[in-house]
């Protein structure tokens, strides 16, 4: 029997695919900036669909930032700088 993946995520579950620590992924929520739902005990849990969602955004636009980056460099001269 297969099991389905979690719907919602832990804070220390959202930090470690994030790679920031567990405060900043409350501070992000706080901020508006993380989508999620208070359990009745009171903690926060964090939609898996909307969280991955942010994640690639946030991937694509850096892996686009280093694209840019590397496109604006010179290409060096063969030689080194003596020639």
């Amino acid at each position: 029997m297969m099991t389905r993946p979690k719907a919602y995520l832990s804070r220390s579950e959202v930090a470690r695919l994030f790679q920031v620590s567990p405060i900043t992924v409350a501070r992000w929520a706080e901020q508006g900036k993380l989508p999620y739902e208070v359990t009745l005990g009171g903690q926060r849990r964090y939609p898996r669909e909307g969280t991955l969602a942010i994640l690639g955004e946030i991937t694509g636009r850096a892996e686009d930032a280093r694209r840019n980056q590397r496109a604006r460099r010179k290409p060096r001269s063969p030689g080194g700088a003596g020639t």
